[in-house]
């Protein structure tokens, strides 16, 4: 960082540091509370609960494995989005990780399809 950038921060958090964050100009969301992790995490109870309930009951087995599937992918977004914070950084990182994730979700499902895991 040149001289001139920090002393352009140096005038946008002032003296005595940011007492706001919105001082910044800098469009934050606000944190959550403990009561809103709490409400998350028996979120993933519940879906943890329906995928252990899904892999016990009998169902077919290509029915069963995209419930599961697309359980645990709701998972993972939901958990990336709260925990790692995601969803209070700039909209731009959440739209990357979740464009990732289904990429990523289409080549598994095209891999299952190839080596035909659905067809029992």
């Amino acid at each position: 960082m040149t001289m001139e950038g920090l002393d352009e921060f140096q005038g946008e958090i002032g003296a005595e540091g940011l007492a706001d964050p919105r001082e910044s100009g800098h469009a934050r969301r606000r944190h959550p509370s403990v009561k809103e992790y709490v409400r998350i995490g028996v979120i993933l109870v519940v879906l943890t609960t329906l995928e252990v309930w899904t892999s016990y009951s009998g169902l077919p087995h290509g029915l069963m494995i995209t419930m599961l599937f697309g359980l645990a992918f709701v998972k993972f977004v939901l958990v990336v989005l709260w925990y790692m914070h995601l969803r209070f950084d700039d909209a731009r990182y959440s739209r990357f990780f979740i464009m990732g994730a289904a990429g990523a979700g289409i080549l598994f499902l095209v891999v299952l399809l190839l080596l035909k895991a659905f067809a029992r």
